[in-house]
């Protein structure tokens, strides 16, 4: 039986890999500080599963790790907005914290049990952005903001460590996740939000960028599809293969909210919002992953209906 521990799975996709992994029949030790962005409802459910334990700590401050055979990182700050403000925390958490994890590992005795694989989430965004075409894992990475820095900067980290001390690692890099239990930071929890309270969503630089949306349930099946390959000391892109503007994408939770088609959606909307460091449009090539026999399976126009229903049950103000 194998043994994961899971940093930040509390967190949107921590939440769905854990979940995953627990009805799969894994041991799991999850591992979160518990911030704001915390899914409290999933604790209730993992506490219902025998092979799950929870530690609340900060990737920073941990000491040690039960003997396992995967770490998987999904503990990070990951706010573009907030780190563009101020990238202190970014900084701490997503890359000292990940340094910290290495240290972890390495100083495991490999002669009692093999060393865990860390299994690493990055981010699309660690290679910026293009017009048309997508990236590869063989891409440059050249990010364009103080989180996808960051996360690159982590990346760089974990490839160099593995090659001075053999610390052995999996990268992979998703596009944009979204599902239920996100807090409302991010844009189609958010956009419901602001139409419970009245208020206009506040689209930056006229809603232009392109987003590739992924289910996080999609992206919980493809780190059990990498992680019984057995591969290891690669990078996986994980894309959904859906894209479509923030504009397009806010227009079906106006929608979707109301529950018919809206005829005038400037009335909810507010386009006097330019932010720096914008990427206009993100795309990768999975098809690296897609030859695991991994695909995604849950589609944008049929999940976002039942997404946007939840969150209006369940935001209280």
């Amino acid at each position: 039986m194998k043994i994961v521990t899971v940093t930040g799975c509390m967190g949107l996709i921590g939440s769905h890999v854990t979940s995953e992994l627990l009805q799969r029949g894994y041991l799991v030790l999850g591992v979160d500080k518990l911030t704001y962005a915390a899914n409290m409802e999933a604790m209730q459910t993992f506490q219902n599963f025998p092979g799950f334990t929870f530690l609340q700590k900060d990737i920073c401050e941990l000491e040690s790790i039960p003997d396992c055979d995967y770490v998987i990182n999904l503990a990070a700050e990951s706010h573009v907005g907030n780190s563009i403000i101020d990238g202190t925390s970014f900084i701490d958490t997503n890359i000292s914290g990940v340094q910290n994890l290495l240290k972890i590992i390495q100083n495991k005795p490999s002669n009692i049990c093999e060393r865990p694989i860390l299994l690493h989430f990055s981010t699309d965004e660690v290679y910026g952005d293009l017009e048309e075409g997508s990236f590869t894992e063989d891409s440059s990475l050249n990010p364009s903001n103080p989180y996808s820095a960051t996360k690159a900067a982590a990346d760089h980290l974990i490839k160099s460590w593995s090659r001075t001390y053999g610390t052995e690692y999996v990268i992979v890099r998703p596009t944009n996740n979204y599902g239920i239990f996100q807090y409302p930071e991010k844009l189609i929890p958010l956009s419901v939000k602001l139409l419970q309270r009245g208020k206009k969503i506040r689209l930056h630089n006229k809603g232009e960028p392109t987003r590739n949306w992924l289910h996080a349930a999609d992206t919980a099946n493809a780190i059990i599809t990498i992680m019984e390959s057995g591969v290891k000391n690669e990078i996986f892109n994980i894309s959904g293969g859906f894209e479509q503007k923030n504009i397009d994408t806010v227009k079906k939770v106006i929608d979707c909210y109301f529950e018919e088609k809206v005829e005038d959606y400037d009335q909810y909307l507010d386009f006097s919002y330019e932010r720096e460091g914008q990427d206009v449009r993100y795309s990768v090539d999975d098809s690296k992953l897609r030859n695991l026999g991994w695909h995604p399976k849950i589609k944008f126009d049929d999940s976002i209906k039942h997404i946007v229903e939840h969150y209006k049950k369940t935001f209280v103000w």
